[in-house]
Formats: structure tokens, C-alpha cells, sequence
């Protein structure tokens, strides 16, 4: 991942590209292709392809402030996806989804803690917000998707403790009482924030999707920012050959 200036930015209707790599609409598939540089200590090329098939797109979207400044927006929250990435073992196919938060000021003006979590289950997909805002106001909202694309609403069991990262970083996700959440696959750790793998059971059934935490107060440190730069490399210029 790679912060570039405005000159590597193109964009039409189907297509959006940034430097090497882009994203393009063919109109039943989102097509990733893929050309970057790993962080360190894994500085190795990231090639490949990404395909992503929804099963039905939503029109949905989730003001996460009461001015609509922040929004979730779950484009294809119940998808197929197969990933073939140019490193032996990087290539798989499965359940998948695509989502994305737009927002017209930064997060950390605006919210102190969030946790997020999206779980495949018999009849679809259920997602989380929880967040804690800087004016002491709290968002709880769940939603469950069906195959297609329908949403309601939803009551989830109360948010119980994970275990920390390796980074101290508080965590919490949504259980049935007597159970608890167990992380089965860490995806990434940074001191602000977690991506996993967690098994959980919601409402009665057993499931294992994607988990996040995200700690704004840890990242408003003016000791952690200059970090961003190490893991995030900033490449100002690009020129296109096409």
C-alpha cells in the first residue's frame, strides 16, 4: 500500500486506477488487479488479481454521525470472491464482501474507539458497528443481509471482551451469553488497530468472519503518526505509460 499524489489517480465511470494497480467495473464483477510493494519487514512485490462477484449490491448506507459527515456503505456485503496472487499459497476462492466508509472529515475528529465486524451466516451475512464518539455519544447498529441484498435491522448478543493484541489493543465482539469470541486468523496489528479472522456465535449459530478494532485516541499520538510513514511509503509523483 502506497499513498500517491493526484497524478496517479485516473478515474472514469468503470474504472478507478491508482499508479500500477486499479479497480474496474465490468458490470457483474469487480475485477483488483494488483502491483505494489510490500511493507517492511516483508518488502517483496504484491502482484496478482482479485475478483469479486456480488451476489445482489445494496443501496444501503449507515450515517455513523448524526450530520452524516462519516458513512458505511455496504456495496456487496454477501459476495464470491477468488484471489490469485503471484506468491506461492496466495491463491483461494470463497465467501466474500466489498464495503467502504466515506466521510468528509477525519475519524479521529469525530470518534474515540470503534469495533466492526461482518459474519457469514446460514441465510447471508450480519454485520456490526460499535463505536464510541468524541462527544460521549455511542452508534450501535447490526444488520443482517440476505443472498439478496435485502436488509433489516437486528438485535445481537452484548459485546463482550476478546483477548488484546499484541499491541495492548483493547478488544470486543459481539457473543451469545456463555460464549466468547476467539480470534482464529490475524490479518493485521498496528498499535491503533486490529484485523482478524474471529469465530464467533451470534444468535445461536457458529460463525467466522472478519473482526476489527480501531483505537483513534492511540492514533491521535503524535508519537505513532511518523510510524504511518514506514508502513505507508508516499510516492508523490507518477507518470503513466498508457
Amino acid at each position: 500500500m502506497t499513498d500517491r499524489g493526484r497524478s496517479a489517480l485516473r478515474l472514469s465511470d468503470d474504472v478507478f486506477r491508482v499508479g500500477p494497480s486499479s479497480m474496474r467495473w465490468t458490470g457483474s464483477e469487480l475485477v483488483i488487479d494488483i502491483n505494489e510493494m510490500g511493507a517492511p519487514p516483508m518488502v517483496t512485490r504484491v502482484r496478482g488479481q482479485v475478483r469479486l462477484t456480488p451476489r445482489a449490491i445494496t443501496g444501503v448506507e449507515l450515517p455513523l454521525t448524526d450530520d452524516g459527515a462519516h458513512v458505511w456503505r455496504p456495496f456487496a456485503p454477501v459476495s464470491d470472491i477468488s484471489v490469485s496472487l503471484e506468491s506461492k499459497g496466495w491463491q483461494w476462492s470463497g465467501h466474500g464482501y466489498f464495503d467502504a466508509n466515506f466521510g468528509t472529515r477525519a475519524l479521529e475528529e469525530d470518534f474515540g474507539y470503534w469495533t466492526w465486524g461482518r459474519f457469514p451466516t446460514a441465510g447471508g451475512a450480519t454485520c456490526y458497528y460499535d463505536a464510541t464518539r468524541l462527544d460521549g455519544s455511542t452508534l450501535k447498529c447490526a444488520a443482517t443481509f440476505d443472498k439478496d441484498g435485502e436488509v433489516r435491522l437486528a438485535d445481537l448478543p452484548p459485546a463482550q471482551p476478546m483477548a488484546r493484541t499484541i499491541w495492548a489493543l483493547r478488544r470486543e465482539c459481539r457473543a451469545d451469553p456463555g460464549t466468547r469470541a476467539e480470534q482464529l486468523l490475524p490479518m493485521l496489528d498496528a498499535p491503533f488497530y486490529t484485523r482478524a479472522g474471529v469465530k464467533t456465535r451470534l444468535n445461536g449459530e457458529w460463525t467466522t468472519g472478519v473482526h476489527e478494532a480501531l483505537d483513534l485516541t492511540r492514533f491521535r499520538s503524535p508519537l505513532l503518526k511518523p510510524m504511518l510513514a514506514v508502513r505507508v511509503p508516499r510516492v508523490p509523483r507518477w507518470n503513466f505509460t498508457d
